[in-house]
């Protein structure tokens, strides 16, 4: 069994196509096959979302992942924040939840308030 898929580690866009024994064919430069293999046996996305707050003037605040968190993941981190609200100031960057559902990505915040 081979999975097909089209790489996203430059504008190049190569269609990959990655065998179950992690052989990559379809890519023209080393990152496509590291893609490749990684989607395979451990894909992880970057996690953009929204948090409440305590503030009047913002109510939500954008928050985004420091890294990928595993593909599987992502519906219970976005639980956990569902259930979390911001009652500090923050400034872009600043850690708003450390350590997601346990898998040592931190959220960050991607606006000041």
């Amino acid at each position: 069994m081979s999975k097909e898929m089209i790489c996203i580690m430059c504008p190049r866009g190569c269609h990959l196509k990655v065998s179950k024994d992690l052989v990559v064919e379809g890519n023209f430069c080393p990152r496509g096959k590291a893609y490749g293999i990684e989607e395979m046996t451990h894909p992880t996305r970057i996690l953009t979302t929204t948090m409440k707050t305590k503030s009047n003037l913002h109510p939500r605040i954008s928050i985004k992942s420091k890294e990928g968190i595993p593909k599987d993941l992502i519906f219970k981190a976005m639980e956990e924040i569902n259930h979390l609200t911001l009652n500090k100031d923050v400034k872009i960057g600043d850690v708003v939840i450390k350590d997601i559902c346990h898998c040592g990505v931190d959220m960050i915040a991607t606006k000041n308030i």
